[in-house]
């Protein structure tokens, strides 16, 4: 099933997600109200709370919690972004300037923190005690993950299980949250909650990897952020740290001075030609596979649909991004 499948399979849940999500962002407060709307309708694909609706829906879900389940979802990381872009001096997002490129720093910042807490305050409208642990456990660990990061720029001693580690807190635990309360809502049994869980923590993990590499490889435009960015924020992803193992000891220091000195544009072609000759890209890209192999595996207690079609190929998508 292509994207546009599932996005067609999705659209009246996704309308009313939308619909929601303009509805809370509104403020009496005019720069809120301007910043909000410019992240949210920058190109974003939706990825996370699609995957709250889908994965309701495979799970025989007929109410409408998932609905703001979804833009909860949608509101966590969308102010993960804001934030990330003034930690990371980032200007471009989806092939347009970032908030704090457009806006400034202090207020991408404080709009992060008003979407924080409106998706907070739309949790509590749930009144689902065990909703609230999952989504304020994943919050702190996002915020965990993005301090680790922190750490480990500069560092080329990172190894593959401290990458992992961020990856899964940053991205891959509110994917695994995305997932998993489609069943908490529906008050399925232990065994259905964790293979949700599962299947959310794999692709995600899939989709971070990818994402990890198409900033060695994509087209700027298809993208829609500067080509080599990570490099240059010195940041040890895994496409460098596999490298590293497998490379000189000429082509080894070339990598780590990049990394510990926040490789500029001009070394970007030495670090390619390091990465293709180590086949650093092909490992990589075999091990988003493997993730969104056991994602897909998860899904095997639930029973067949459209639905579980949608999130399956989902997986195979993640493993195969172009942008």
């Amino acid at each position: 099933m292509q994207l546009d499948a599932i996005k067609t399979l999705s659209e009246q849940d996704m309308a009313a997600v939308n619909e929601l999500i303009f509805k809370e962002l509104e403020s009496d407060v005019a720069l809120i109200n301007q910043i909000s709307f410019y992240i949210v309708n920058s190109g974003g694909k939706r990825i996370r709370p699609l995957l709250t609706v889908l994965a309701a829906r495979a799970l025989g879900y007929q109410q409408q919690q998932h609905i703001k389940l979804a833009a909860i979802i949608e509101f966590i990381h969308t102010s993960t972004l804001l934030h990330d872009d003034v930690v990371d001096e980032s200007e471009l997002r989806r092939g347009k300037d970032t908030a704090n490129a457009r806006f400034g720093n202090a207020a991408s910042v404080l709009v992060g923190d008003f979407l924080y807490s409106r998706s907070f305050q739309l949790m509590t409208q749930l009144q689902n005690l065990k909703v609230m642990d999952i989504l304020a456990d994943a919050t702190n660990v996002i915020a965990e993950g993005e301090v680790l990061q922190l750490i480990n720029c500069n560092d080329p001693d990172t190894d593959e299980q401290r990458y992992f580690e961020v990856i899964y807190c940053k991205t891959a635990k509110l994917f695994e949250a995305a997932t998993r309360l489609a069943a908490v809502i529906g008050e399925l049994d232990q065994s259905i909650e964790q293979a949700m869980q599962d299947y959310g923590k794999y692709l995600g993990t899939a989709f971070q990897i990818m994402d990890d590499v198409l900033d060695y490889v994509a087209d700027q435009e298809e993208m829609g952020k500067s080509v080599g960015d990570d490099l240059a924020e010195g940041k040890p992803t895994l496409p460098l740290i596999y490298a590293m193992q497998q490379a000189d000891e000429v082509d080894k220091s070339t990598i780590a001075e990049a990394i510990t000195q926040g490789g500029s544009r001009a070394q970007l072609d030495d670090i390619l030609l390091i990465l293709e000759k180590t086949k650093a890209l092909d490992y990589c890209r075999a091990k988003a596979a493997e993730e969104a192999q056991k994602a897909i595996l998860a899904l095997d207690i639930l029973e067949d649909s459209e639905y579980k079609q949608a999130l399956i190929s989902l997986a195979n998508i993640a493993a195969d991004r172009v942008a």
